[in-house]
């Protein structure tokens, strides 16, 4: 087990440039101290200097870093593309193991608007449309329903609502650390 009764788990997934960066960055503004962010593309790419492949070390890391993290008393939002095929299993134990509520959340952007968005981003120099049109999986949802899914038609700022207001973040303190 892991975490309390206490701490809240935020699972953020969606395709490239669905806005998980920022609903995770909006939520730790809005939450303030207390509040880690366990963001794929940072310990993948950053951390480790991988690929996004089955069975990559990263998967282990995001989900020892969540865990310690929940045990050392913080709100975790996870964040990524998290394939369910790649990632699911790892999120499923999670999920099973953490005593507090856990919540997960799918950005669901249409593909054109995707690359709309990518367009506007650092990494659209690095990554071309070809690339991005092979990485996008639409729904790739967890299985069981555990996910609720929000439109390409919410708002940031409605979006970091909503997830504030469900999880009930909104109504926590934010911890001094």
């Amino acid at each position: 087990m892991v975490g309390s009764e206490e701490t809240r788990l935020v699972v953020l997934r969606g395709n490239s440039a669905s806005g998980k960066s920022c609903v995770a960055d909006g939520l730790r503004e809005r939450y303030g101290r207390g509040l880690a962010l366990v963001g794929q593309d940072n310990l993948r790419r950053v951390v480790l200097r991988e690929h996004d492949r089955p069975g990559a070390a990263n998967i282990g890391l995001i989900d020892l870093t969540a865990r310690y993290a929940l045990d050392a008393g913080f709100h975790v939002v996870v964040e990524g593309i998290l394939y369910a095929d790649r990632y699911g299993d790892m999120l499923t134990r999670l999920r099973a193991d953490h005593r507090g509520p856990t919540h997960s959340y799918y950005l669901d952007v249409p593909l054109d608007e995707t690359l709309a968005r990518h367009a506007t981003k650092p990494i659209a120099d690095e990554v071309d449309e070809t690339r991005l049109r092979d990485w996008y999986r639409p729904l790739d949802l967890l299985p069981g329903g555990i996910e609720t899914v929000i439109g390409a038609d919410s708002a940031l700022h409605e979006t970091v609502d909503r997830i504030m207001r469900e999880t009930g973040l909104a109504h926590l303190p934010a911890l001094d650390r």
